[in-house]
């Protein structure tokens, strides 16, 4: 526990995720967790169990999570903002309401949220501060006299350092195609697809194609380029009967072979560690229909720990730890 000042509130930073099974044992409670109550037929749910097994039976997203939580507290600390920082996930272990106990455990009274979906909408953001809000909801009802405040960080699917992040994953992959193929490269980026009134709801589909075309506008200054396009969705779940957005990114991938295109940078920008969705869904199953068609994909890395995201995640606290901490000296 890093010591404070006397009369400074205790204020912590909580970063909140999905959450993903560490073993292959915990993959199938895992999954059971999350589709409690909404009927899915018990074949649907052994073939998830089967993409765990196919990237290795287990999820990388807690273990990512906690290096991009490490990374933060480091870069606070070096920037005279000492605080800790804290990690709850929604669908597993360690589940928001018990490190909300655990906080408040150690005298935490206040926090700086940020929820690790760049693009908002019920399912990427509303959910999380809910299960944050009954948390702390089920704290004062167990009269325990302690209290938790927190302050969600503003929007920042469309933040310089975001995009700058970006940009440096997809340049990545950029620099390894062959250098007469370099310009004609098709960039698709991709996000988890949801219903299509729920992104209407909040302008879903809208954050996400800002991002993109923000990362294009970088790319294209800084290299001459005229980059080749679109925006996709992936991972798509639920009510077959029910309007969820599109095209999807294998149907993207597809496209790109029909327009003659020889290679295509898939950009995961709704994603900012890998876990399922990225394992398998793009270098499983995207991965396949392109080599079936025929064309080439590359597939850019998430944000992770990249220091420009780090440097995100620090601005994004910073902003907002004034509001319960009195202001240090700051390099």
């Amino acid at each position: 526990m890093t010591s404070r000042c006397p009369g400074q509130p205790q204020t912590a930073v909580l970063l909140l995720g999905f959450g993903g099974p560490e073993s292959f044992e915990e993959v199938r409670p895992f999954i059971l967790n999350i589709v409690r109550g909404k009927g899915v037929p018990p074949e649907r749910i052994e073939a998830v169990v089967d993409q765990y097994r196919r990237i290795g039976g287990r999820s990388p997203f807690n273990e990512l999570t906690d290096s991009q939580a490490r990374a933060l507290s480091a870069q606070l600390s070096d920037h005279g903002l000492p605080l800790p920082v804290y990690q709850g996930m929604l669908c597993w272990r360690p589940y928001i309401a018990d490190t909300v106990n655990e906080m408040l455990s150690d005298s935490i009274t206040s926090a700086v949220v940020i929820v690790l979906s760049p693009h908002r909408t019920e399912a990427s953001y509303d959910r999380y501060v809910k299960a944050l809000k009954e948390a702390i909801s089920a704290t004062h009802t167990e009269g325990n006299g302690k209290s938790l405040s927190f302050e969600p960080t503003s929007a920042w699917h469309n933040h310089p350092l975001f995009i700058e992040a970006i940009t440096q994953r997809v340049e990545e992959c950029w620099q390894d195609l062959p250098y007469s193929r370099k310009r004609q490269a098709k960039l698709i980026f991709c996000a988890h697809s949801v219903p299509v009134e729920m992104s209407d709801a909040s302008d879903y589909a809208g954050q996400v194609a800002e991002t993109a075309a923000s990362i294009v506008q970088k790319l294209s200054a800084r290299h001459k380029v005229n980059f080749a396009y679109a925006v996709a969705y992936q991972s798509r779940s639920g009510n077959p009967r029910q309007k969820w957005l599109e095209p999807d990114v294998v149907m993207e991938i597809r496209a790109a072979k029909d327009q003659g295109m020889e290679d295509v940078i898939v950009v995961p920008i709704g994603f900012v560690c890998d876990h399922v969705e990225i394992l398998f869904d793009l270098d499983v199953l995207a991965f396949s229909a392109a080599q079936e068609v025929g064309i080439n994909m590359l597939r850019a890395q998430t944000v992770g720990v990249h220091p420009q995201f780090i440097q995100l995640l620090f601005e994004l606290v910073k902003a907002r730890s004034d509001a319960f901490y009195a202001k240090p000296d700051r390099k």
